[in-house]
């Protein structure tokens, strides 16, 4: 009874148990009381050794453990004990104690998996944050690996009432330690790292539970990894599984942060990252921009990667009253992580994300002051990249569409302010930065008549620039065998490296479709002014078309741009001299290259001869071409009829070669001034039906071809593989006929070329006189045939009818040679010249 006064005051008896009891529970002064404590207290007490320094007693602890496991509903009793230990050895500054309580906790809590444990896991994050509300960094680090672990676990049922806001905001600022050893700060930051990832590893899983998506909370933990990771370098140089240094812990977290977002939740990463990246002036140098939005394009889930770009460039919206260089830079992180995004970008996502970097880019030009600056021009430049990035990582169908769409925004070529022209060069640069991305196979795709349209229409332009681009447009899309950076160079000699492959059907019927267009678009670009990069543009942009396009097919209507050519350097007054030898250069060497691409032998060998000719007499009306800015011959004669590509001739070789040369023959050259070819050109396509319905001036072309065109020999124009064709093949003449055939014509060619006038004249006589008189001569001659026996009148009136008055002596029997009543004689008996006898 002493022993029991010596602890409690004298109680009523009904009270006095249950006093004694809990009295007994607290702990007892004098320690006589150890046998009535209850049964987890005991155990628990009996982990702890009574020199700190020894540890935690492993075999009374297998023993509190082996109790947990019997009985779990004890586990909220032992865990409130082992806090409350735990809490007065804090105060009281014996950490090696505290040590202890934590470690007994992480066994309780790894040992025991039931459902209850709930009612534990309160106790083990009061003493976690018990433990990190110390000033201790031993205590906080220690703590923050048991969260850790706590956090890997899988709980068997949800959690409605915890949060988590005490561990976010103390784990944030751990990680901005800075104590002065590098060592222990480096624990810190990665100890206040590490149980960043266990809260977002704890909470995204768990819907119930507090929704770490939220704005205070994302403004913590982002710029907390941030921060790590500008202190460091951004990737990891060596081969560890786990990362070693807090800047490369915070990537890692990073990368699961993002990737554990949804689509509701991305913006909610985006808008924390982007204001540190503001406060803290990391837009210029762009580094760590790049870097770390390419950490957050990588680790994205792939359908909502658009939403980084749509965000970003929300920002550059907010940023355009920024200094040119910080909006650049913004266009460049763009432009790097734009064609990630590319891929997954379909439909109107991808058309409203190519809208806003044109808005950006008329914005920047619709801004800018008289002359740009080199920082705006950067700008600019970026957001074509983008642009161009953007555009290359979709299917060619699309980059059709999105180059249309560009298109579709170029301001009319009419409009002739400055800013209109400014917006004009840099939406055409933004539609090159496509079209070099895009792989032609077939013109018929790659040049739509939308799109055609305008873009012809802009290679007329009056500002030089804007036709350049347009011609690199077009070499980027007709370029299909990579010969663009051989044909750069203007040359009648042979590329020796040249890809030829055969065009296609399809790119044929293109061609006699829109090429007509295509190449007088071309001849009036050309014909503006002396700009030698205008002309090489231009040569190069035809080239590539004799390259791709040409055939037996299509050769006519190239040679009529040709000639075209050299026609317009011939008769436009307004060139200047050194420009119509530039011309008559392009021109020459365009023939070489088509008589060469189509395998024309003998235009290659006319053309050749003519090269001789011009280098003999005329060297500048050969490559290389002439600047206004250079001295140039003091004589300067392009009008040598003898030194120009002569039509009849070039029809001649076509003839040679078993190819139709009726459109070169009656065709008319290309000319100035002509925007609808098809209204007065009749099209490639009707080329046959209008030689069948033509026999006649056939007829007539060819005998004024043979005899102004020497060394060559007419073949027929349409050959039908029947057995009367092989008959004349069979019945041809012999070598010695066609070469005898072939003087005869060479000296009838001769004789039209030095004859003088006059002496064709008078080998032509007797002259016909106007038709009034000729007239006259066949009603006299009528007349006296009416005078003449019957039999022999009506044979001769027959005759005479039936040929027009214009028969020959030889078809009038032997001595039935009739004079008419006039006196003058028949016209029958008028003799033709010899000249018209073949």
């Amino acid at each position: 009874m002493s022993i029991i006064k010596c602890c409690f005051e004298p109680l009523e008896m009904p009270e006095f148990l249950d006093s004694f009891v809990k009295k007994c529970t607290e702990g007892c002064c004098c320690g006589c009381c150890s046998a009535l404590r209850p049964r987890y207290k005991r155990l628990v007490d009996n982990i702890f050794p009574a020199n700190p320094e020894d540890g935690l007693v492993k075999s009374n602890m297998e023993k509190l453990t082996f109790y947990s496991l019997r009985s779990p509903e004890k586990l909220d009793r032992i865990g409130e004990y082992l806090y409350q230990r735990a809490s007065k050895d804090i105060y009281r500054k014996r950490y090696k104690f505290v040590e202890i309580a934590m470690e007994a906790m992480d066994l309780l809590l790894m040992a025991c998996h039931a459902q209850i444990l709930n009612l534990f896991v309160e106790s083990f994050l009061r003493m976690v944050q018990k433990l990190l509300e110390d000033t201790n960094p031993t205590l906080q680090i220690m703590a923050t690996n048991s969260f850790v672990r706590f956090a890997n676990i899988e709980e068997d049922t949800p959690s409605y009432h915890r949060r988590y806001d005490f561990f976010i905001s103390k784990f944030s600022s751990m990680c901005y330690g800075n104590n002065d050893d590098m060592e222990l700060r480096d624990s810190i930051r990665m100890a206040g790292i590490k149980g960043l990832q266990g809260v977002i590893r704890k909470t995204v899983s768990d819907d119930l539970v507090a929704n770490i998506w939220e704005k205070q909370h994302m403004e913590k933990i982002v710029p907390s990894l941030l921060f790590n990771m500008q202190s460091g370098p951004s990737k990891s140089t060596d081969t560890e599984a786990t990362p070693s240094t807090p800047p490369l812990l915070a990537e890692a977290v990073l990368r699961e942060l993002v990737s554990r977002a949804s689509f509701g939740h991305i913006k909610s990463v985006l808008k924390p990252l982007l204001t540190h990246l503001d406060h803290h002036k990391l837009w210029v140098p762009n580094k760590f921009a790049i870097d770390t939005f390419r950490i957050v394009m990588i680790s994205i889930q792939p359908q909502y990667s658009y939403t980084v770009v749509e965000t970003l460039m929300s920002h550059l919206d907010q940023n355009l009253t920024s200094s040119p260089k910080t909006r650049t830079s913004l266009a460049v992180v763009l432009s790097k992580i734009i064609a990630i995004a590319a891929g997954e970008s379909v439909g109107p996502s991808a058309l409203d994300i190519i809208n806003n970097l044109l808005m950006h880019l008329k914005t920047s030009v619709s801004t800018q002051h008289e002359e740009s600056t080199p920082e705006e021009t950067q700008y600019q430049e970026a957001l074509i990249n983008a642009l161009g990035e953007f555009a290359n990582h979709h299917p060619d169908y699309q980059k059709i569409e999105i180059m249309l769409f560009i298109m579709n925004t170029v301001p009319d070529p009419s409009h002739k302010s400055k800013g209109d022209h400014l917006l004009q060069n840099i939406l055409l640069k933004s539609l090159l930065k496509v079209g070099t991305q895009y792989r032609t196979v077939s013109f018929e795709k790659a040049f739509p008549v939308s799109f055609l349209q305008p873009l012809l229409k802009m290679a007329r332009a009056g500002s030089i620039p804007i036709r350049i681009i347009v011609m690199q447009i077009f070499q980027q899309l007709l370029d299909r065998h990579q010969n663009q950076h051989l044909l750069n160079v203007i040359s009648v000699s042979h590329y020796p490296t040249l890809t030829i492959e055969n065009p296609s059907r399809s790119d044929i019927l293109f061609t006699h479709k829109y090429g007509s267009n295509i190449l007088q678009a071309i001849i009036e670009s050309m014909s503006q002014e002396n700009h030698l990069e205008v002309l090489k543009s231009s040569y190069n942009t035809i080239a590539l078309v004799i390259v791709e396009m040409a055939c037996g097919e299509t050769a006519q209507e190239i040679l009529l741009f040709i000639l075209g050519v050299q026609q317009v350097a011939i008769t436009e007054v307004e060139l200047s001299p050194k420009h119509r030898c530039n011309l008559h250069s392009i021109a020459i060497s365009l023939l070489i290259l088509l008589g060469r691409c189509t395998g024309i032998g003998s235009l290659v060998e006319y053309v050749e001869k003519l090269i001789q000719a011009r280098k003999e007499e005329a060297s500048y009306l050969l490559p290389p071409l002439m600047d206004n800015d250079k001295s140039a011959p003091s004589t300067l004669n392009t009008n040598l009829p003898h030194l120009l590509v002569d039509k009849l001739a070039v029809a001649e070789c076509l003839q040679q070669a078993g190819l139709e040369s009726n459109r070169v023959q009656t065709g008319t050259p290309y000319a100035l001034n002509q925007t609808d070819i098809s209204a007065h050109r009749h099209s490639w396509v009707d080329t046959h039906s209008a030689i069948r319905n033509s026999v006649v001036d056939s007829s007539y072309n060819d005998i004024e071809s043979v005899s102004s065109s020497p060394g060559v020999q007419k073949r027929s124009l349409a050959s039908e593989y029947n057995f009367e064709s092989m008959k004349r093949v069979l019945a041809e003449p012999t070598e010695a006929t066609k070469r005898e055939a072939r003087e005869k014509q060479m000296q009838i060619g001769r004789t039209f070329r030095e004859t003088a006038f006059e002496d064709l004249v008078r080998r032509t006589e007797p002259k016909h006189d106007v038709i009034q008189n000729k007239l006259n001569e066949i009603f006299n001659a009528l007349s006296a045939e009416r005078q003449i026996s019957a039999a022999c009148g009506v044979q001769a009136g027959s005759l005479l009818a039936a040929n027009g008055g214009l028969m020959g002596p030889s078809m009038i029997e032997p001595g039935k040679h009739h004079v008419a009543a006039s006196g003058q004689r028949p016209i029958y008996e008028n003799n033709f010249p010899e000249l018209f006898f073949y």
